[in-house]
């Protein structure tokens, strides 16, 4: 790498920084881990073990923040002199070094955009099948995938909560949990329909086909109190049945599978893993109780909900193009971003595309 090259990623990266630094209350993080490591050492936290995990989390998730942003504003200094220090071409360390700096201070930036009460959690992604029949289902297969692809690349864990095959390819519907810091932050704009144009393998004549998955994202809400959400059992149908799909692969085949209806609001959560009946019928509630969460902000909203879009999963509505033919695109309709990687978008990476949606809404 060039000392030019090497000049000009670094102040990329320093513009970055700067928006880091105006835009981080380092007195207030401070004082947030002050606040919260006195809370750890308090004798009786343990008598509550689900608060005191929570206080544990949040002293864990602010420490980890503080450091990274120290170390990083450190790191970025010393990169610096070394570039200063160079001639004409700069050091292997020092091309290492920006290249892994780089994705810290990208995420950190990223970050500022997470303001919302839930930003910070955890991700609920439900993809279900649309228009466009066996093609419709082997494309939600392809979105489930590229979301847990994606997840694997930013170190995040991801649960498969539901699995439903199709009868000939693909799937009807998943839903997963991605685990992770700012997860539902990061994954909240992606609901909405999403559209794949390529020629069909479904289709013996070779045709081009269109086809639809819709794609929802709630938070996952394990703080709501029972004041918030008071689930009365009276109102709830509650089903055990045999998971229906691959066993061993995301589902098992044993009759642990479980199906919650709520019926006052007709809201189905049904969950089939590895997991035994109990731990299936705890996160159904879990579930639940964050689409009622969710409901009830939108009672309280003038406007559609902020979790979950109510549109037809068909033409019109889509909000990101997939294009395999007859050329290669993908293109985000809300920030207009495109990028004729579409393969690679498929397999996870999606940072720039996020990015640029962030960046449309921020605007």
């Amino acid at each position: 790498m060039t000392r030019e090259e090497a000049d000009q990623q670094m102040q990329e990266l320093r513009e970055l920084w700067s928006q880091v630094e105006s835009g981080t209350d380092f007195r207030a993080l401070e004082d947030r881990v002050s606040q919260l490591t006195t809370a750890s050492q308090d004798p009786n936290l343990w008598d509550d073990t689900d608060h005191a995990q929570q206080v544990m989390k949040k002293l864990a998730r602010a420490q980890e923040k503080y450091t990274a942003l120290t170390e990083t504003s450190e790191t970025l200094e010393v990169i610096q002199e070394m570039i200063q220090e160079s001639e004409d071409q700069v050091s292997e360390g020092v091309s290492a070094e920006l290249n892994s700096i780089r994705p810290i201070v990208e995420r950190l930036w990223q970050e500022l955009f997470f303001t919302g009460e839930h930003d910070e959690g955890n991700a609920i992604i439900s993809i279900q099948a649309g228009a466009g029949g066996v093609d419709a289902q082997d494309f939600a297969e392809m979105i489930t995938r590229m979301y847990s692809r994606f997840a694997e690349r930013r170190d995040f864990t991801v649960d498969v909560v539901e699995y439903v095959q199709g009868a000939e390819a693909g799937i009807k519907r998943a839903m997963l949990i991605v685990r992770g810091d700012f997860a539902y932050g990061i994954m909240r704009h992606e609901r909405g329909v999403h559209r794949l144009v390529r020629v069909s393998p479904f289709n013996a004549a070779g045709q081009r086909h269109t086809s639809f998955a819709m794609v929802q994202v709630l938070p996952e809400l394990p703080e709501i109190s029972e004041r918030e959400i008071e689930i009365n059992p009276q109102d709830l149908k509650i089903d055990v049945y045999r998971s229906q799909g691959a066993g061993g692969q995301s589902v098992n085949t044993t009759d642990s599978a479980v199906r919650v209806t709520h019926i006052p609001t007709g809201i189905v959560v049904a969950i089939q893993t590895e997991r035994s009946q109990l731990q299936n019928k705890t996160l159904a509630l879990s579930i639940l109780k964050a689409k009622l969460w969710e409901k009830k902000q939108q009672e309280h909203e003038q406007e559609k909900s902020e979790h979950v879009d109510d549109v037809s999963i068909s033409w019109g509505n889509h909000i990101r193009s997939y294009v395999l033919n007859p050329y290669k695109m993908v293109k985000d309709l809300r920030s207009n971003y495109s990028t004729s990687n579409v393969e690679q978008v498929l397999d996870g990476d999606l940072d720039d595309i996020l990015t640029s949606v962030l960046l449309s809404f921020k605007s």
